[in-house]
């Protein structure tokens, strides 16, 4: 299965049986068999499709991402058929309410992103040993946070707020740590964002987008409300589950990122700058889906496998308020 990229002036997508049919300027350019398409990303607003398209990639189980044509944002995602098992949701919402379940989550989840930070610095170190004091720092700062919430007994969780301020305490050394090891061209002083004002954090937030619209399907596959999140809690319009779930596999993104502009596959060249806002153009852009379609399949893969874990544990829960279906048939 594989990603789409729809991001071309005067692209105009048709659906033809099984297939979707590209045409550029009138002229056809080719087709797509549907069943090879789990993810499409239409870029910006040039693209032209008909009324099937998004009918049979949804009937298809793709999800596809709309995304904004000046920033690293999504606007929409269209998603398949739900599943249909309501079990899952009502243990998924029992949860959410449950205080002392959020936190034990939320722990294991800040602990697993901090070790993942840690192991990002120890690799940056073998391999920049230029730039090692910026990030030996980093790591004197993270080391005994981490040390701190590993100790800590799982029936005995830190605060949400708690934790949530010494995630974001080691973000900043972390960060820090990442200024000195990208090139000094893409003028990187730290994470920034809405908008990202330079290279590095245009490619960061892309990153991010898209492994979070994977998470969303993710979750939609198997049965979970990616709305209801335990660590990121419920907030209008935001899928907080999936922001949960991406947390620590953002290390990993980071580092894609470095190796992307430290190999100069891209180059300053790729961006420009408009009113303060940094943007990828649009040859940087096939470069870059095109890498993360050979990179993120094992990010894809844990996403996959950590929301099926949480759906059979959330199932078994749950199943004492499902009726089975020949009681709930009408007479």
């Amino acid at each position: 299965m594989a990603l789409l990229l729809l991001d071309r002036a005067q692209l105009a997508v048709q659906s033809e049986g099984d297939t979707l049919a590209l045409y550029e300027a009138g002229e056809r350019r080719g087709t797509v068999p549907i069943k090879l398409v789990d993810r499409c990303v239409i870029q910006g607003s040039q693209t032209r499709l008909d009324s099937g398209v998004l009918l049979k990639l949804a009937e298809a189980g793709a999800v596809t991402v709309l995304m904004s044509p000046r920033s690293p944002r999504r606007v929409a995602t269209i998603l398949g058929p739900h599943h249909n098992d309501a079990a899952v949701r009502l243990a998924q919402a029992e949860r959410v309410m449950d205080d002392t379940a959020c936190r034990q989550w939320a722990l294991r989840l800040v602990v697993a992103k901090l070790h993942r930070q840690q192991r990002a610095l120890h690799k940056l170190t073998d391999l920049r040993p230029d730039a090692r004091k910026p990030l030996w720092d980093a790591l004197q700062t993270l080391a005994p946070t981490l040390q701190e919430l590993t100790a800590i007994a799982p029936d005995a969780p830190p605060s949400l707020e708690s934790l949530r301020g010494r995630e974001g305490s080691t973000a900043r050394a972390y960060f820090a740590g990442l200024v000195g090891v990208m090139p000094p061209a893409l003028a990187f002083n730290g994470r920034n964002r809405r908008p990202p004002r330079d290279p590095v954090n245009v490619c960061l937030s892309l990153g991010y987008t898209l492994l979070h619209s994977q998470a969303i399907q993710a979750c939609v596959t198997v049965g979970l409300d990616p709305l209801l999140g335990f660590y990121h809690r419920p907030a209008f319009g935001r899928e907080s589950l999936a922001s949960d779930l991406i947390e620590p596999l953002r290390p990993a993104v980071d580092l894609w990122v470095w190796e992307l502009v430290r190999s100069r596959t891209l180059r300053e060249d790729h961006f420009s700058i408009d009113k303060g806002a940094c943007l990828l153009g649009k040859a940087g852009r096939a470069i870059f889906y095109a890498d993360w379609e050979r990179s993120s399949a094992p990010l894809r893969r844990w996403l996959r496998l950590q929301a099926q874990h949480l759906a059979r544990q959330l199932r078994a829960a749950g199943e004492v308020w499902v009726l089975p279906a020949a009681e709930d048939e009408p007479c």
